[in-house]
């Protein structure tokens, strides 16, 4: 193999191996996980009842969240909203989960910021959710089935749907700033904060 075949080879495993893949374990076993989330994720906000619309949606899963309430990701958020899937087995989103929360601390009432918590088990969650600081809403999806839905294997990825429930855009991997995500939903939501 050629010095320049050999040096792409390394770097494509390299790319391969930083990426952040789930485990088939979800991260750990639930056994002895609590039944009450110890970090201060807040409800899920209220959707209106209507399905979502737009020429490519989120798959219409439901899940249920620590703070309350249940994210219907197949009904109209009724408000434009970036939902980011992140979990504690993912390295790049122990980066970027405390800028998604600075985030939500800039949306005020005219975005809604949401997470799912992928794969993941209770405890390994909420001690990742309290390390980071993050209190912002987020539905727990414990066996991935909206990953499996999206076909999706690696985190963190971020989905902005507009006010029907429209995919607009799709962030594969981690952002890298706040003011990168605030840059995002101005573009592709017109929501400037």
């Amino acid at each position: 193999m050629s010095a320049g075949r050999r040096t792409a080879a390394l770097l494509g495993l390299g790319l391969l191996l930083s990426a952040c893949t789930a485990s088939g374990d979800g991260g750990g076993t639930t056994a002895a996980a609590p039944t009450t989330w110890s970090a201060p994720l807040r409800a899920c906000p209220e959707q209106p009842d209507r399905p979502a619309a737009g020429a490519a949606t989120l798959p219409p899963v439901a899940l249920r969240c620590p703070g309350g309430g249940t994210l219907d990701l197949g009904r109209a958020p009724g408000t434009p909203t970036v939902v980011n899937l992140w979990a504690s087995w993912c390295g790049p989103c122990r980066e970027e989960l405390p800028l998604v929360q600075d985030l939500a601390d800039l949306a005020g009432d005219r975005l809604s910021v949401v997470g799912v918590i992928s794969k993941d088990g209770v405890p390994q969650a909420d001690s990742f959710a309290a390390d980071a600081g993050a209190t912002f809403p987020s539905a727990y999806d414990r066996d991935g089935a909206l990953m499996d839905e999206l076909g999706i294997q690696a985190l963190p990825f971020t989905y902005l749907v507009d006010a029907d429930g429209a995919l607009v855009h799709t962030q594969v991997g981690p952002v890298a700033s706040v003011d990168e995500l605030r840059a995002l939903v101005a573009e592709h939501l017109g929501v400037q904060l």
